[in-house]
């Protein structure tokens, strides 16, 4: 469905986690390209309606723009949406009607920021968390009772800093740059539950014959499992119920096939402190995926959604590009985006960086580059978002 108010907005998402690394809800930002643009809430409510249903998971709207965010608060919305306010606009007394109205209907009120004086016990009441900027937090001031998540932070020392000071979450995951062993680490190698995966992408990628693929799969049956309910979920859309896994090759042929696999490679780790870096590694790559939605060579589409994929691999099995390149076959125009930082598929990643970063002018850059416009360029987001849901 159109939503005429995408094309007036950048949008942003980034994951929010707890204390046990778990995603519990994904932050929407919204950014209008215009101060003076006229935006229609309902539109927006309706837009987000279709990613985040009923029922489904949590979705925190963080709006930057005050009329609008003024609009939504006012505005029937669905229960399980989120909404981040401001502590200046929470200290409007024309509002407080609106928040109560809020709380009453289900809606969780997060307090964004400290307010300048303490607000009145039954507008604090409204909200359930404050959301607090790491150097916001860092330095300290007035205690307030409703429980911290710290936003902007920029290592995983920062992250385990602001749990240790006792947040109850964090909003984003750092994630910019190539991964970087610390001194004297031990020798990383690939875990043995994903070596099942790496030998079956390099005999995809020398088509052996598929007696020989099944050989390997037999080895990891849950692997099998994995595989078949991916092929089987709503979001990648095959006519017929896959039954096994020859079925599957017959179906999607040898490139698809390394493409799920490659998703396999990406989701498959037992490491709980990876949660947040798988969801972000999907997120990518079905983001890229719809980027490239206009291109009329499957290949590259495929390429696209195994770039954005395996952007993160290397923070993900804690090698270097350099090595992992060794025993996980990748395609060239991959290989480039990944370890050169050039190639074709780069402009895109860095539209996804901009994205992730909720960054209005690496967004508008990066989309200027391209030459695409910002309702094409959300539509994308919402759909790759919608998608991941239904993955997981």
């Amino acid at each position: 469905m159109n939503h005429p108010i995408l094309s007036a907005l950048a949008l942003g998402y980034t994951p929010l986690i707890d204390r046990q690394r778990m995603v519990t809800a994904t932050r929407l930002t919204v950014i209008p390209l215009r101060p003076d643009a006229q935006l229609d809430a309902a539109d927006l409510l309706a837009a987000v309606s279709e990613v985040w249903p009923v029922g489904g998971p949590q979705v925190i709207l963080n709006v930057l723009n005050e009329g609008l965010l003024q609009e939504l608060l006012r505005a029937e919305a669905p229960a399980h949406v989120q909404f981040e306010v401001p502590a200046f606009m929470a200290a409007d007394a024309g509002l407080g009607e609106a928040l109560r109205a809020l709380k009453k209907r289900g809606n969780t009120l997060l307090l964004k920021g400290r307010p300048s004086a303490a607000l009145p016990a039954e507008l604090n009441a409204c909200f359930a968390q404050q959301v607090l900027d790491q150097d916001d937090e860092q330095r300290g001031g007035e205690a307030s009772a409703l429980p911290r998540l710290v936003a902007g932070l920029r290592s995983a020392a920062d992250i385990d800093g602001a749990f240790g000071r006792g947040a109850a979450g964090v909003i984003g995951w750092p994630m910019q740059g190539a991964y970087e062993p610390p001194p004297n680490a031990p020798r990383s190698e690939i875990q043995a539950d994903l070596q099942v995966i790496v030998e079956l992408m390099s005999r995809v990628d020398q088509d052996e014959d598929i007696e020989r693929l099944e050989q390997t799969l037999k080895r990891d049956p849950s692997l099998a499992f994995k595989l078949l309910r991916y092929l089987n979920s709503a979001a990648f859309g095959l006519p017929v119920e896959v039954s096994s896994f020859r079925h599957a090759i017959m179906l999607l042929g040898y490139p698809r096939l390394k493409r799920w696999l490659a998703l396999l490679l990406t989701t498959a780790s037992k490491d709980h402190s990876m949660r947040p870096i798988m969801f972000a590694a999907l997120r990518r790559g079905l983001l890229m995926e719809e980027l490239a939605k206009s291109m009329s060579d499957s290949e590259l589409r495929d390429e696209m959604f195994i770039c954005g994929l395996f952007s993160l691999l290397d923070h993900m099995l804690k090698q270097p590009f350099t090595k992992l390149l060794q025993s996980i076959p990748m395609p060239e125009r991959v290989r480039q985006a990944l370890v050169d930082g050039s190639g074709p598929y780069q402009p895109y990643l860095e539209l996804v960086h901009a994205i992730e970063n909720e960054s209005v002018y690496d967004f508008r850059a990066a989309a200027e580059q391209l030459m695409l416009g910002a309702e094409e360029i959300n539509h994308c987001v919402l759909r790759a978002l919608n998608k991941a849901a239904q993955l997981e």
